[in-house]
């Protein structure tokens, strides 16, 4: 079992220490499992308290389970304590050396409304201040250590993707191919589980369409969709047949120890028609002009628009990232403990790149009731440029 070091709880803590002060706040309340995890190395249902002042140390309230939180996480196990009822929040607190917060960060962007009402009565005079703008930004920039969990999970990834021309066969259906690949996965340690910060964005490992059915819209905020078994899922693999001569994309994510990459390739039976093959090579050229220009201080936006002019210079752009009504305006986004961090590659913003980020470029082009092409990398940024971390050839792979 992977357990985060203390080292990197306490840098972590460091760091957003620094950002409570500059934001005059007391100190931050930690609800979401990413954001717990990512502070104290365990989602046991908690509540963990990170006071502003440098000299006080965290305070990891426990409801269930105690024992499993002590067991994982890395903090001091005399701050890691039992809670009844979140009542006793701030009792608790005092208890242990901290003093009551006047202003307290939480994670608004992903609190219930009704939970947010509970904790201001209980709390009384605390004012509560949205603090997940700044987990974001601390979040986007990877450390050593995480970066080797996602080089991990980028080289345990391969074994989903080498499978397929062994398992694909015409007729049998998306579902199908699906089931055998994710029972790959698992044995390759995915966890089972892709977490998404995004209000009713979810999924499962990703995306498996053949065909007409892989450019069917959907819901989901992503340049593919599919049909999915049903309207309560409405995307993803299909009961559809795979058939010769047609684009299979395979869109999966990867992540054995909570940290995921993402990565597309497109394979097929027998040869598909040229001006797929010609919008795929224009999705590599996309990619390649993206890695060309990325690097610390370019924003999100600026690489939107690379992307939307090489996609007019190659006469793809009616198909760049989806068609008609139903286009996304991204072409890539960050990738951590959540499918969705920063930075986001959209039109218009301006976020600028930073070193240790990490990114997943996804240009793809959508032809309706024909199919979709394209490609996906997670990238590391250095402070020359981009390191590719899912290192599989680009090009599509016929059988």
């Amino acid at each position: 079992m992977q357990l985060t070091p203390k080292s990197e709880l306490d840098a972590r803590m460091e760091k957003l220490q620094v950002q409570l002060n500059a934001a005059g706040l007391d100190g931050a309340l930690i609800l979401q499992n990413a954001d717990l995890f990512y502070f104290s190395g365990t989602i046991q249902r908690s509540h963990l308290y990170v006071p502003a002042d440098p000299r006080l140390q965290p305070l990891l309230m426990t409801r269930k389970s105690l024992s499993r939180a002590r067991r994982e996480s890395r903090l001091d196990e005399g701050r890691i304590v039992p809670l009844n009822s979140p009542r006793q929040l701030l009792e608790l607190m005092g208890e242990h050396g901290l003093p009551a917060p006047r202003r307290m960060g939480m994670e608004l962007d992903v609190l219930p409304v009704n939970a947010f009402r509970y904790y201001e009565r209980i709390l009384g005079s605390v004012e509560l201040i949205d603090c997940s703008p700044m987990i974001h930004r601390l979040r986007a920039i990877k450390s050593t250590y995480e970066l080797n969990l996602l080089r991990r999970a980028a080289l345990a990834s391969q074994a989903i993707y080498l499978a397929i021309p062994e398992l694909l066969r015409e007729g049998m259906t998306e579902l199908e191919l699906a089931s055998q690949l994710e029972a790959i996965a698992r044995r390759a340690g995915h966890q089972g589980i892709i977490r998404m910060r995004s209000w009713n964005n979810e999924i499962a490992y990703g995306h498996l369409m053949a065909g007409a059915s892989a450019a069917v819209p959907s819901y989901m905020d992503s340049p593919t969709g599919g049909p999915g078994l049903n309207p309560a899922i409405a995307q993803g693999a299909s009961a559809c047949p795979i058939l010769a001569h047609e684009p299979i994309l395979v869109d999966y994510l990867f992540s054995p120890d909570g940290y995921l990459v993402d990565q597309t390739r497109i394979f097929a039976i027998g040869e598909i028609a040229d001006d797929l093959v010609h919008a795929h090579e224009a999705m590599l050229a996309i990619q390649a002009a993206l890695i060309e220009a990325a690097r610390p201080g370019v924003t999100g936006g600026e690489l939107w628009d690379l992307a939307a002019q090489t996609a007019v210079k190659w006469g793809v752009s009616d198909h760049f990232m989806g068609h008609g009504n139903d286009r996304v305006r991204f072409v890539g986004h960050g990738v951590g403990l959540e499918l969705d961090e920063l930075p986001i590659l959209a039109a218009r913003q301006t976020v600028p790149l930073e070193e240790g980020m990490v990114i997943a470029l996804e240009p793809k082009a959508t032809f309706p009731g024909r199919g979709v092409v394209g490609i996906e990398n997670t990238h590391w940024v250095t402070g020359t440029g981009l390191e590719r971390l899912t290192t599989l050839g680009d090009e599509i792979v016929y059988v």
